[in-house]
């Protein structure tokens, strides 16, 4: 199981809506014969490619290395290629192990069977060759594995990332149903916003949207302050070379002066939003202030909004579509020459702000089939506008 390849197959896996996003950014990190498919980006690369995207993109949740494909029969026919894998390559009988499945359209119904099955022949093959088996550790094992099954075509697939790249490092406190990081970048980034524009999230929660536009601004990596990566845990590991791509992607970091403000009602998300800004080291670009969107006014002419208001099972509906009509009633009032993007998974709620999406796309935030919606806000009257020749 050689993967020490100039040019071999990598499969990044990213949130339902980013996968266009991702594709634009693997291939401006040096990706090649790039390939959209559901929830991930298929590419080409060599093993400096695959250190280098694991440190600096923002848009992926995982790299995944495919080391075999094949045909099964069934569980015990399963279980019989899996044992006859060199995994003494990859792993020796001290490491620790982790196997994840992914099932489609098979005759195998149970995930977490088909990850034990999988992980005994694992462990049986290197207790043939060295008389003991490893042990497992779900959180951070020495081998993480992804099984993908779907008819009879099974491939097996060495995970390059460990956990979840949406695990920056910074985030040291996280408020309410949090947004997650990925996520956050891949607003951003569908957004359209560049560093030059002044960004406002008037409900910042932890500070993770103004964070994750702040490191773009200054081009630091996605993985500046993580410690670790699932593929320094292999046997192959290059450290060497993982000096040399860490090296120069921190040389590419630059000052900036983009102007990023956030904003909560919240005292207590606040406060945990710079603590945030502490750890990634982002106090100086992003200004934080307690308010409530509705009674402040914007802080600057012109910008970018970029906001993830509330919408779970707490919120009622009566509520909710108060509560979007004031979002709606607030940004035609106050924030003429601004963009707004809001996401949302109450769609029905979104209908009451009141405003034409001039762009509308579909996202998923977790299991939570989102709306991404974009707005042009202009000053003036619709009539004063149009007589303007803006349209």
């Amino acid at each position: 199981m050689n993967i020490e390849t100039d040019n071999r197959i990598f499969l990044a896996k990213t949130i339902s809506g980013l996968e266009e996003v991702l594709e634009r950014e693997l291939r401006s990190l040096g990706a090649t014969d790039t390939r959209i498919l559901t929830r991930a980006v298929e590419f080409r690369g060599d093993i400096r490619l695959l250190y280098k995207v694991n440190y600096c993109s923002f848009t992926a949740l995982r790299f995944l290395v495919p080391v075999e494909e094949f045909e099964i029969a069934g569980q015990d026919d399963l279980y019989a290629r899996l044992r006859e894998m060199s995994w003494e390559d990859w792993l020796d009988p001290s490491g620790t192990l982790a196997v994840d499945a992914v099932i489609s359209d098979s005759a195998f119904t149970n995930s977490l069977f088909v990850a034990q099955r999988s992980k005994d022949a694992v462990a049986d093959r290197l207790r043939e060759k060295f008389g003991t088996r490893p042990s497992v550790d779900l959180q951070d094992p020495s081998l993480r594995i992804s099984i993908h099954l779907r008819g009879n075509a099974c491939t097996v697939s060495l995970d390059s990332s460990g956990n979840t790249l949406h695990k920056r490092g910074y985030r040291k406190r996280a408020g309410e149903a949090p947004l997650s990081e990925v996520l956050a970048a891949g607003l951003i980034r569908l957004s359209g916003w560049d560093p030059s524009v002044p960004l406002y999230d008037p409900m910042c929660g932890s500070g993770t949207i103004p964070i994750e536009a702040a490191l773009m601004a200054t081009r630091t990596p996605a993985g500046f302050f993580r410690k670790d990566f699932g593929f320094m845990k292999w046997k192959n590991f290059d450290q060497d070379l993982w000096d040399k791509v860490k090296k120069e992607a921190d040389e590419q970091i630059i000052p900036a002066e983009s102007q990023i403000r956030g904003a909560d009602s919240s005292l207590r998300a606040i406060d945990g939003a710079l603590m945030n800004l502490r750890y990634s080291g982002t106090g100086s670009l992003i200004t934080l202030q307690k308010s409530g969107f509705h009674t402040t006014k914007p802080p600057y002419e012109k910008g970018m909004i970029i906001m993830n208001p509330p919408y779970d099972e707490r919120l009622k509906l009566d509520d909710s579509v108060a509560f979007y009509r004031s979002i709606g009633d607030t940004l035609k009032k106050l924030y003429g020459g601004y963009q707004a993007w809001i996401i949302s998974a109450d769609l029905e709620a979104m209908k009451f702000i009141g405003l034409k999406p001039s762009k509308k796309i579909k996202i998923y935030n977790g299991p939570l089939e989102c709306r991404f919606m974009g707005y042009d806000l202009f000053k003036g009257t619709l009539k004063e506008h149009k007589s303007s020749g803006n349209q």
